[in-house]
């Protein structure tokens, strides 16, 4: 029934997935009021609210126009659904910023295989990337993935290896002056943010221990049944699910890197997983397997989130 409910691209569905977002972000959220009683507290809410509904829709734009997805509502569905496995990253303010940007990064970097303005395209990536650096350090590993678009697509444009370090030296700029002018010690904060720890000992609890296994297991179905289904698809996408791919991995490196560890951090692997829990979704299958892959999500997903609350 769920399967049938989202198969299709409707404005019901998009506010039915928007709706549930604001129930379970208040449902997180009110558990500490204190920030109720402040107007500067309620603007800063309302604000990462946004930006997680602006990241669900962006993802979704990024299934659909890159033709990763047919015209449903999946993409929208799953990334709803990754963010209840981990409540606290509804109210980390630095990663939801960085993977907003990195998510208009994306949507830039997956467009480029067209040729249609790769300049454009190079540059508005790499500027994303280094601003979304900014928020978070070790998001710069993305630049990666915009070296490679450059080696894949327009390689043999000398111009287009420089760009990513026009865009680098544009944000530095702008950072610094910014820094100056406003608070100096922002400088001193983003230095010390370079440092890594390849150490997973942080869980506060058990289901925290609990939905990352969770987690790791639901990737782990939904990356293989892409690799093994990769041969079946069109040609034409295949190097945008490789970009998918790739962008999951460098998620998960960004986990396992970053110093201040938590399952936060996987936030970064949402969008590349919502878009290929969507590719598993929408293979040709028996109505009975998608609607029982669809409920265990669900049901993962509810458990991950009131667990932890």
């Amino acid at each position: 029934m769920i399967t049938s409910l989202f198969r299709k691209s409707t404005p019901l569905n998009y506010a039915l997935v928007i709706l549930l977002v604001l129930v379970f972000f208040f449902l997180y959220q009110f558990q500490v009021s204190e920030w109720t009683g402040s107007a500067i507290g309620i603007v800063q809410k309302a604000g990462l609210l946004t930006l997680l509904l602006a990241s669900l829709l962006i993802s979704n734009f990024i299934a659909k126009k890159n033709g990763l997805s047919k015209d449903s509502t999946y993409a929208v569905l799953f990334y709803f659904l990754l963010l209840l496995f981990f409540p606290s990253v509804l109210d980390n303010p630095n990663l939801i910023l960085s993977n907003f940007f990195i998510l208009l990064a994306l949507r830039r970097l997956i467009s480029l295989q067209t040729l249609k303005s790769p300049k454009e395209k190079i540059f508005d990536a790499s500027l994303w990337v280094f601003v979304a650096t900014l928020f978070h350090f070790w998001s710069i590993l993305f630049i990666i993935l915009v070296f490679a678009g450059i080696l894949f697509h327009v390689a043999r444009d000398y111009r287009n290896w420089f760009l990513p370090f026009v865009a680098f030296f544009a944000v530095s700029v702008i950072f610094i002056l910014f820094a100056i002018i406003v608070d100096k010690s922002l400088i001193v904060n983003f230095l010390e943010s370079t440092t890594t720890n390849f150490e997973i000992n942080y869980f506060k609890n058990n289901y925290q221990n609990l939905a990352l296994s969770i987690y790791v297991a639901v990737a782990l179905f939904f990356l293989v049944s892409l690799v093994l289904t990769l041969s079946n698809r069109p040609v034409m996408l295949h190097s945008s699910y490789k970009k998918i791919m790739s962008s999951f991995f460098i998620g998960i490196a960004i986990f396992l890197i970053s110093a201040n560890k938590s399952n936060d951090l996987l936030l970064f692997t949402f969008a590349p997983l919502a878009i290929m829990a969507t590719s598993h979704i929408e293979i040709p299958q028996a109505k009975l397997r998608q609607e029982i892959v669809l409920y265990v999500f669900i049901l993962c997903s509810l458990f991950a989130f009131f667990s932890q609350l």
